[in-house]
């Protein structure tokens, strides 16, 4: 069975908890929107630590290294029966500086042709309440144990701990590579990279995440 690894970003703004969320993007999931929402996650390579693996995929669907004090969430496991581990730090990013990469598939249907869509077409702060709104049902329990909802306890570190930026220091940091240490520089995008074959979609439009 393949697993999925994904980071679940929060911060506090005014006393309230945000969760940083991604929209899947293509075709499929264009006009969806309440229920659609997912934190950003993608499959664990072959021998790939997972931890590591959430690390590399947010970096390449959201254009930003992810750095900070990591908390393992309860695995889960999704409609389509892929299992994903996830973790949640404390950081902060700013949505419009999304740069997603790419994936392939057949559209439209049956023409022949291959399109080329982002991973993640956006990404946005949520409060809880609407994040409960947008997020998959399946990724639910992530967001209740981050709070520590009944029965667990939660992750969340004390109030007036410092949070950890999402930094790409020195500029931005791709696929695979490990962020320098030096300057501050706050959420730097990243030029879309495309993962030939790794999730092209043939004869129909189906989203990347559940497959």
């Amino acid at each position: 069975m393949k697993r999925s690894a994904g980071i679940l970003l929060y911060r506090r703004r005014a006393g309230a908890l945000e969760v940083f969320l991604a929209h899947p993007g293509g075709p499929f999931w264009a006009r969806k929107d309440l229920g659609a929402w997912t934190i950003p996650k993608g499959e664990i390579d072959e021998g790939e630590d997972p931890l590591e693996a959430a690390k590399r995929e947010f970096a390449e669907e959201i254009g930003v290294p992810v750095q900070g004090d990591f908390h393992a969430l309860k695995p889960i496991r999704q409609k389509g029966g892929k299992t994903v581990l996830a973790w949640a730090v404390e950081g902060d990013c700013d949505p419009d500086a999304l740069r997603s990469n790419l994936f392939s598939m057949e559209y439209p249907p049956r023409s022949g042709r291959q399109a080329e869509f982002p991973e993640i077409d956006r990404a946005q702060w949520f409060g809880l309440e609407e994040a409960r709104k947008r997020l998959l049902p399946s990724q639910l329990p992530l967001l209740d144990e981050l709070i520590g909802s009944p029965p667990s306890r939660g992750c969340l570190p004390p109030r007036g701990q410092p949070p950890t930026d999402v930094l790409g220091r020195n500029g931005p940091v791709t696929p695979r590579q490990s962020s320098p240490q030096g300057g501050r520089r706050h959420c730097a995008p990243m030029r879309p990279i495309h993962r030939a074959g790794r999730r092209s979609v043939h004869n129909h439009p189906r989203e990347p995440f559940l497959a």
